[in-house]
C-alpha cells in the first residue's frame, strides 16, 4: 500500500489515465457521443462556409483578369474633355471604347419591346475572356463594321428571336448576329435584370439615343503589354481623374472589390453556423453538467482507490476531448459534403465560374474549433471533478453532494465570452458590430437564466395544493434534482430566437419591396422624355385609357461648391489632415445629381428641418433648396449651408431652407435634392411619366406603342421587375432557412441530448411510481406535463427575444415598421412545444414497455 505522500508524488501515468477513461466510457459511451453530436451540425455549417469562401477566393484571385477583361478601365457618367481624352490617349498599348446606357429594344418580327442594357462598343475588348456567344464567331464579326448586334440569350428565347432576326435600338434597325451566352464580369440575376445588348459603337449617335439629359456610362478599356506598369500610371494621372470626377479600375481593384461584394454573405453564413454552434455548445454545456453530476459515485470510488483529484480531472477531460474530436471529424465531414451545395445555390449571385474542392484549411479550422468549444463548454462542469472527496462515495447513498464555489470557473466563464467575442470579430470585421452581438447573446442568455430560476421558484411557492396528483408531480419535475429547467429553457429559448429573427427579418425585407396592386399604384415608369414629347407621350397614354399618375421633370446637375469651399479645396484639406470636421465630404463633388422641381412636397416627403419654400418669385434673392435628410448628412450639410450647383454650365446659387425625410418604399419618382419652382424651368432636362397597366396584354401593346413613336423613351414593366425580385428572394430566402435549419436541427438535438442525459433520474422515478401501481398513463401524463409547461415558457420567451430583436432591426436598420404576423408566431410556437413534449413521451416509453425489476437491472 502507497501511503500519502507517496500517492502525492507518484508521477503522472499519462498510459493508465486513457486506459481509464477509456473503460469508464463503454458504459457511457452512447451518451457522449450523444452530448458531442449537438456540435456535429455547427461544425458542419463552418466547415461549408468556410470552404466555400475558400474557394471563392481561390477563384477571385485566379478570374480576376476575366473579371476585369483589361489591365485598366477608366469610367466617366459624362462626356470626357478635350484635355481628358488627349490624356487617355497616352494611355495602354491597346484601347476600346465603351458607351452604355439603359433603352427599349424592339423586336420587328415579334412587335414586342424590352428595357436592356446597350452596350455600344468599339475596339478588342474584352482583352481577357471572351465573350461567349452561339454562334462561337459572332463575338468577332459583329465588330466588322456591318450593322449587327449581339443578343442576351435568355432575351432572345423570351421573345422568340433567331440569329439573323431584326432588333430596332432607337432609330436604327440592326441585325442579330448572335446569342450572347456569357459576359466578363457579369451574373445571372444581373443578366435576367438588366440583358445586355451589343452594338457597334459608330452606329450609337445614329440611334438618336444620345440627346441631352441621356444617362450614358463612358468607359475607356486599356491593355498595356508590361501590366507592371499599370499602378505607375494610375499614380500619374490620379490627380486630373480625381478633378474631373472620374474612377479607375484595376484587376487588383476589381479582385478587393469582388471580395468584398461577397464578405457579408459570407459573414452571415459564418455567424448562423457559428449560432448552431452556440446552441450545441449549451447543449454540451448542460449536458457535461448532469453527466458529472451522475458519476459522483465513480469519481468517489476511484479518489478511494488512490486516484488524485486531478487524475480523475484528467479522465474525464480526455473523455471529453475525444469525443469532441470524434465529433469535429463528422461534422468536418458533413460540412465538405455540403459546401458542393452553396455554390448551386449562390451561382446567380457570383460573378466567377466557382471550382468547388476539397479545402484542407477549412477543414483544419472546423477540427480545431470543434475541439476548442468541446472542451471550453465543458470546462465548468468538469472542474467540479477536482473538489469530490472520497468520502462522497459513502455519503452519495444519503447526502446530496454540492460542488463548491471554484474561482477558475469564472475564469473559464470570461474565457467562453472572449472566445465568442474575437469569433464574433473575425466574421464582422468590427468591434462595434462584435461587441453588439456578443452582448445581445449575452443578455438573451441572462434573460433566460432569469426566467428560468424565476419559474422554478413560482412553481415551488405557487403551486396549489388542491391541485390534481399528475399536475403538482409533473410540475414538481421542474425544481426537484437533476431537473432540466435551465438547460432547456435556454437551449430552447435560445433557438427559437434565432430562427424567429431570421424568419421576422425575412418578411421585413420581403414587405419593403412588396409593391400593392391596386389601380391607384404605379406599375410602369417612362423616362428620357424629351421636353417636346412631353404632352404628345401624355396622349398616347391616355389614348389607350392608362391613368397620367405622375409626371416629373428631371434636371440634372451637379455640385460646384460647398460655403465657398470646392471639390480641390476639400481635397486638399483632407491630404493635409486638418481637424475641420463641420466641413463637406469629398463625396458631395464626385457624382451628377438628378433633381427636380416643385411648389408643393408630395405625400412620401415629410420636413424634419428648417422650412420648406416651394416657389421663388422674381423679387427674391436667394433659392432655398430641399434635401434628404441622410443625403444631407452623408455630405455634411445642414439648413442654413450655401450651395451653388452647376446647371449644364450655369451657376446658381442656393440655401438650404429645409431638410425632408423621404419614403423611399412608395412607388413614385423621390429625389435626393428639390428645387423650388421658379428656377430651373429654363433648364436642359427631361421628364418621368408613371402610369398603371392592368394587364400583360396592354403592357404589351403599349410599350410597342411608345417604341414605334418615341423610339428614345425608355419604360420600366415594374410588374417584370418585381417577378425577377421574386426569383431572387426565393433564393435568398433558401439560403436563410438553410443555415437556420442548421440551428434547427441542432435544437433538436441539444433537446435530445438533455432528455436522454436525465434519462437516469427519470427512469427511477418512473419505476417507482410503477412499483407504486402507477399506470402508463400516468407517467406519460406526468412526462408530457413536465415538457409541455418546460416548451411553453422556453418557446414563449424566445419569441418575445426574436419579436423585440426584429422591433429594433426593423426600426433601427431598416428603417421599417414590424408587426409579427399573428399566424406564422402562433403556428411556430405550438410546434416547438409539440417537439418538446413528444421528444420527452417518446424518451420514456423504453422504461415503460419493461418490468421495473429489468430496468432497474440493466441501469445497474
Amino acid at each position: 500500500m502507497l501511503n500519502e505522500n507517496q500517492l502525492a508524488n507518484r508521477p503522472l501515468n499519462i498510459s493508465w489515465l486513457f486506459k481509464i477513461a477509456w473503460r469508464d466510457s463503454r458504459k457511457n459511451r452512447s451518451r457522449l457521443f450523444l452530448f458531442i453530436s449537438s456540435i456535429v451540425l455547427g461544425i458542419a455549417a463552418l466547415v461549408a462556409v468556410y470552404a466555400f469562401k475558400d474557394n471563392l477566393q481561390k477563384d477571385i484571385d485566379e478570374q480576376a483578369k476575366i473579371l476585369t477583361g483589361a489591365d485598366l478601365i477608366i469610367e466617366s457618367r459624362k462626356i470626357p474633355g478635350r484635355k481628358v481624352l488627349a490624356m487617355l490617349d497616352t494611355l495602354g498599348n491597346q484601347r476600346a471604347v465603351e458607351n452604355s446606357f439603359a433603352s427599349m429594344l424592339y423586336f420587328v418580327k415579334t412587335q414586342q419591346s424590352r428595357l436592356v442594357q446597350i452596350r455600344a462598343l468599339e475596339g478588342g475588348y474584352p482583352y481577357y475572356g471572351e465573350i461567349e456567344t452561339t454562334p462561337s464567331t459572332a463575338g468577332k464579326s459583329f465588330r466588322m463594321g456591318q450593322r449587327t448586334a449581339l443578343v442576351d440569350k435568355t432575351l432572345m428565347l423570351q421573345f422568340n428571336a433567331k440569329t439573323g432576326d431584326s432588333i430596332k435600338v432607337g432609330e436604327l434597325t440592326f441585325k442579330i448576329e448572335g446569342a450572347i451566352d456569357k459576359v466578363p464580369g457579369q451574373t445571372g440575376i444581373a443578366a435576367t435584370v438588366a440583358p445586355v445588348v451589343y452594338i457597334p459603337l459608330k452606329y450609337l449617335e445614329q440611334t438618336g439615343l444620345t440627346k441631352i439629359g441621356s444617362r450614358i456610362q463612358y468607359k475607356y478599356y486599356f491593355k498595356y503589354n508590361n501590366p507592371n506598369a499599370v499602378d505607375k500610371a494610375l499614380k500619374k494621372i490620379q490627380p486630373t481623374l480625381e478633378k474631373e470626377g472620374l474612377d479607375a479600375e484595376t484587376v487588383a481593384s476589381k479582385k478587393e472589390d469582388t471580395g468584398r461584394s461577397f464578405r457579408d454573405v459570407n459573414r452571415f453564413l459564418s455567424l448562423s453556423g457559428f449560432i448552431a454552434l452556440l446552441l450545441g455548445c449549451i447543449g454540451v454545456g448542460s449536458s457535461v453538467q448532469v453527466y458529472i453530476r451522475e458519476k459522483l459515485a465513480a469519481i468517489a470510488t476511484l479518489r478511494c482507490l488512490g486516484v488524485k483529484s486531478s487524475e480523475a480531472f484528467l479522465i474525464y477531460l480526455i473523455q471529453i476531448t475525444a469525443i469532441g474530436l470524434i465529433g469535429a471529424l463528422g461534422g468536418a465531414l458533413l460540412g465538405t459534403m455540403i459546401q458542393f451545395l452553396l455554390p448551386a445555390v449562390l451561382k446567380d449571385f457570383i460573378p466567377v465560374e466557382i471550382s468547388v474542392q476539397i479545402s484542407w484549411w477549412a477543414i483544419g479550422q472546423g477540427i480545431l474549433l470543434g475541439v476548442i468549444i468541446s472542451i471550453l463548454f465543458a470546462l465548468p462542469s468538469l472542474l467540479s471533478v477536482r473538489h469530490i472527496s472520497p468520502l462522497n462515495a459513502l455519503r452519495m447513498s444519503f447526502e446530496r453532494h454540492t460542488f463548491k464555489p471554484d474561482p477558475l470557473k469564472w475564469v473559464v466563464y470570461l474565457l467562453i465570452i472572449l472566445f465568442v467575442l474575437a469569433f464574433t470579430k473575425l466574421q464582422m470585421n468590427s468591434w462595434k458590430q462584435a461587441l453588439a452581438f456578443t452582448g445581445g447573446i449575452l443578455i438573451s442568455f441572462a434573460l433566460l437564466f432569469v426566467l428560468s430560476r424565476v419559474l422554478m421558484w413560482m412553481v415551488r411557492r405557487l403551486l396549489p395544493e388542491q391541485a390534481g396528483y399528475l399536475w403538482r408531480q409533473g410540475f414538481a419535475n421542474l425544481y426537484r434534482p437533476n431537473n432540466q429547467t435551465l438547460m432547456l429553457t435556454v437551449s430552447i429559448g435560445l433557438s427559437t430566437a434565432f430562427i424567429g429573427t431570421l424568419f421576422f427579418v425575412q418578411g421585413i425585407l420581403i414587405n419593403r419591396i412588396t409593391l400593392s396592386s391596386g389601380n391607384n399604384q404605379a406599375n410602369m415608369i417612362l423616362f428620357d422624355i424629351q421636353n417636346d414629347q412631353q404632352a404628345a407621350v401624355a396622349a398616347l397614354t391616355k389614348s389607350y385609357k392608362l391613368p397620367v399618375i405622375n409626371q416629373v421633370p428631371i434636371v440634372t446637375v451637379r455640385i460646384e461648391e460647398i460655403n465657398g469651399k470646392t471639390a480641390a479645396t476639400v481635397a486638399a484639406l483632407d491630404s493635409a489632415a486638418s481637424t475641420d470636421n463641420e466641413g463637406p465630404s469629398q463625396r458631395a463633388f464626385k457624382s451628377e445629381l438628378r433633381v427636380t422641381y416643385q411648389d408643393t412636397l408630395t405625400s412620401a416627403e415629410k420636413v424634419t428641418d428648417g422650412k420648406w419654400i416651394g416657389q421663388v418669385t422674381p423679387s427674391e434673392n436667394k433659392v432655398y433648396v430641399s434635401l434628404e435628410e441622410n443625403y444631407a448628412r452623408r455630405i455634411h450639410v445642414k439648413v442654413g449651408d450655401q450651395i451653388v450647383f452647376n446647371v449644364q454650365g450655369m451657376l446658381i446659387p442656393t440655401v438650404v431652407g429645409s431638410l425632408r425625410e423621404v419614403n423611399w418604399n412608395r412607388m413614385q419618382t423621390n429625389f435626393r435634392v428639390v428645387f423650388p419652382t421658379g428656377v430651373l424651368e429654363e433648364a436642359p432636362k427631361f421628364h418621368v411619366l408613371m402610369t398603371h397597366v392592368p394587364s400583360g396584354k396592354v403592357s404589351a401593346n403599349f410599350q410597342a406603342g411608345v417604341v414605334h413613336a418615341f423610339p428614345n423613351v425608355s419604360l420600366i414593366d415594374l410588374g417584370l421587375i418585381l417577378k425577377v425580385l421574386d426569383e431572387l428572394l426565393s433564393k435568398i430566402s433558401f439560403v436563410i432557412r438553410f443555415m437556420a435549419a442548421f440551428s434547427m436541427a441542432t435544437g433538436w438535438i441539444v433537446l435530445l441530448s438533455a432528455v436522454l442525459t436525465s434519462k437516469g433520474q427519470r427512469l427511477r422515478e418512473s419505476v417507482l411510481l410503477r412499483t407504486l401501481g402507477a399506470s402508463r398513463k400516468q407517467i406519460l401524463t406526468i412526462t408530457a406535463l413536465e415538457y409541455l409547461f418546460l416548451g411553453a415558457v422556453a418557446a414563449g420567451a424566445g419569441l418575445i427575444l426574436a419579436i423585440g430583436g426584429s422591433w429594433a432591426l426593423a426600426t433601427f436598420s431598416f428603417d421599417a415598421s414590424f408587426t409579427p404576423p399573428i399566424w406564422p408566431v402562433i403556428i411556430f410556437f405550438t410546434s416547438i412545444v409539440l417537439l418538446v413534449v413528444l421528444t420527452g413521451v417518446l424518451s420514456s416509453r423504453n422504461i415503460l414497455n419493461h418490468p421495473p425489476l429489468e430496468v432497474l437491472r440493466k441501469d445497474n
